[in-house]
């Protein structure tokens, strides 16, 4: 099963979010993605996740494809978070009518100090505002987020499985994640809910991604029966590592691929160095592969 039906080109994807600069962990998954496409003679598409409201910034998405074309990679742009809002807004009123989101106005603080369950994704929230809707829906404060009923969009949907590329068949287990946020109050579509739904737009085969999301996807294939939405395969790879052990990330100033671009390295040879680590136990960067910037 680890290999698409012979008649079936692989569609993956890059979605990179522009609010900070690609860093080689970027490069790594964008190489990843579109090698996973090159083997089957398939696409590889460049979407830009843009709806971080004053964060986004569209100078950063033309370095991403500038970096992407520095790399070596051929990509085939599809259309921005941005344009889709209509979508995601249908979509979710879709689960509201439903009764599957209900309103939530607690705070990061309040849901950390009330959770006494930790998910991958940290504290999981307590059902506060299911449990007890007049105090969730009466407080004063800020517009409430919207959140997913797992335990009864669950039921609704019954047992649901899932395949990943490289760990093989799962079965989806999304109480891990607890009630996560589907409707944003800084920005539209939670991570969620916008990825799920341009994945689907959008033909993806086979969602690349980092091993760092793969408790996401618990969340995703039950998002995409719940909406009616295609199922696609999995394949989350390994993540490249700082020196200090922890994967790479623009909040800790990893170096950026646009410093490398301008100071003239050879993209192609910066690709090729990182397609031959391991592919998918993940690599730190003291592990013997020279990239310093």
């Amino acid at each position: 099963m680890n290999d698409l039906p012979a008649n079936s080109k692989p569609v993956t994807r890059f979605a990179p979010s522009p609010n900070g600069p690609l860093h080689l962990g970027h490069a790594y998954a964008a190489i990843m993605a579109h090698d996973r496409a090159a083997r089957d003679s398939g696409r590889f598409l460049l979407r830009i996740e843009d709806i971080d409201g004053a964060r986004s910034r569209a100078d950063l998405a033309d370095e991403f494809r500038a970096d992407l074309t520095w790399l070596g990679l051929s990509f085939e742009e599809v259309p921005a978070q941005s344009t889709r809002i209509d979508s995601y807004r249908e979509a979710a009123n879709n689960l509201r009518a439903m009764g599957l989101l209900y309103p939530c106005r607690c705070t990061r603080a309040e849901v950390a100090a009330a959770a006494t369950l930790h998910g991958p994704d940290g504290p999981i929230y307590p059902g506060t505002c299911l449990r007890n809707p007049p105090l969730g829906q009466s407080r004063g404060g800020p517009d409430p987020v919207w959140r997913l009923d797992v335990e009864q969009a669950a039921e609704l949907c019954g047992p649901l499985t899932w395949f990943d590329e490289n760990r093989g068949p799962q079965s989806a287990r999304p109480a891990m994640l607890g009630d996560v946020v589907i409707w944003r109050r800084d920005a539209p579509a939670s991570y969620h809910l916008a990825a799920t739904l341009d994945d689907a737009e959008d033909g993806v085969s086979v969602v690349t991604r980092g091993a760092d999301l793969f408790a996401a996807t618990h969340i995703h294939r039950l998002l995409q029966v719940l909406l009616g939405l295609p199922e696609p395969r999995w394949h989350h790879h390994g993540l490249l590592a700082g020196p200090d052990g922890r994967k790479l990330a623009k909040r800790r100033d990893a170096p950026s691929l646009a410093d490398r671009r301008r100071a003239g390295e050879d993209g192609r040879a910066l690709a090729d160095a990182l397609r031959a680590t391991r592919f998918d136990t993940g690599i730190s960067l003291d592990e013997g592969l020279n990239l310093a910037p």
